[in-house]
Parts: C-alpha cells; sequence; structure tokens
C-alpha cells in the first residue's frame, strides 16, 4: 500500500492540530516552517501528496505541484471533523487518479477519461482501442488475431478476422498521425505487439 503523504508548509497551527489526532489518520504528516524550506526539498512523491500552504502560488511553481495537489484552507475557522473530511477526500481523489494513469513505454494511459498521452501531446481513445493498448502491453508476446479475437472481442474462431485487423489498422494510425509513431504496435507474422 502506498502511503500518502500530507505537507504543511507554514501553518504551524494547523500541524499541530493534526499532528495531536495523527492516530486517526492513514496518511504521513509533514511540516515545513516555511516555504523556502520546503521549495529546497529534492525528489517529492508529488503524485501521492497533499499540499497545504498558505502561499499556493510561488510553491505551485517552483515545485510543479498541480491544483489537485493542493488543498486551500482559506476557509478557516474550520471544524476538525470537517478539515478531516476535506483531507480524506482530497487524498481518494488523488488515489483515484494516481491508479488511473498507466505507463506505457514513453506514453501513459489515462484509464478514467481515455486519453492517451505523450508528452504535451494526447490522443482520445475508444473502449475497444484502450483494451487493445492494454491486453497487448500485459504480456510482451506476440498475439495473433484469433488470440485478439477472443480475448478482446469475445469471437469464436469461425469468425471473420477482419475486425481485429480494421482496428488494429485504425489505432496504428492514430498514434502514427498525432505521436508520428509508426512502431507503437508492432505486427509480426506471429502477431500484433508492444516493445
Amino acid at each position: 500500500m502506498i502511503l500518502q503523504n500530507i505537507f504543511i508548509i507554514n501553518h504551524n497551527l494547523l500541524y499541530e492540530i493534526l499532528d495531536e489526532i495523527k492516530d486517526n489518520f492513514s496518511f504521513k504528516i509533514i511540516r515545513y516552517e516555511n516555504q523556502d524550506t520546503f521549495i529546497k526539498v529534492p525528489n517529492l512523491d508529488i503524485k501521492n501528496s497533499l499540499f497545504i500552504s498558505k502561499f499556493n502560488e510561488k510553491l505551485l511553481l517552483n515545485k510543479d505541484i498541480s491544483e489537485k495537489n493542493f488543498l486551500d484552507l482559506k476557509i478557516f475557522p474550520l471544524p476538525v471533523n470537517e478539515l478531516k473530511e476535506k483531507i480524506n477526500i482530497q487524498l481518494i481523489k488523488l488515489k483515484f487518479n494516481h491508479q488511473s494513469m498507466i505507463d506505457i513505454n514513453d506514453y501513459r494511459l489515462n484509464l478514467n477519461s481515455k486519453f492517451f498521452f505523450k508528452g504535451d501531446l494526447k490522443l482520445k481513445l475508444t473502449e475497444k482501442e484502450m483494451e487493445i493498448i492494454l491486453y497487448l502491453n500485459k504480456s510482451k508476446t506476440k498475439h495473433d488475431v484469433l488470440d485478439l479475437q477472443k480475448n478482446i472481442w469475445r469471437y469464436s474462431p469461425e469468425m471473420e478476422t477482419h475486425t481485429v485487423e480494421t482496428h488494429i489498422y485504425r489505432l496504428r494510425k492514430k498514434i502514427s498521425n498525432k505521436f508520428n509513431d509508426k512502431d507503437f504496435i508492432l505486427s509480426h507474422l506471429n502477431g500484433y505487439f508492444i516493445k
């Protein structure tokens, strides 16, 4: 299980409150006295962390922290139960987003949005296109048309194979057009595969 972190920057009173009740949480609380000290910390696990600071603009810019990792608490005073609920909801969202992203070579596949990313480029995929990529990536072996037909389309071996070939052709073309990558899904005598 991945332990999530709460970084509290320049919010000593909040840290003291949460530290008092930390046994009720399933996350680790880390305090930084000020944002300058925090900014100098190398190699933070940003995607599994939530940040609370009075100075979000500078913090966000200098550490590549997005809005989804930042909890804005300008609404103080706030009852402790509501604070705990806000933190837990934000952490659940982070965990959900983190688990929905799959790295495949130089790409990222978001299972929620069905977007396929490489750098700043993104491509919207269909459900079937995602299934093809996930299946081919699951094992680095070559999958022939009958295998894909059976495991992705749930067709019997007697059905025509053009559906599989057409889908893979279109998917390869979409990836090639968007990312200029003709070698993401490769074809071999023994079937299709992802390196």
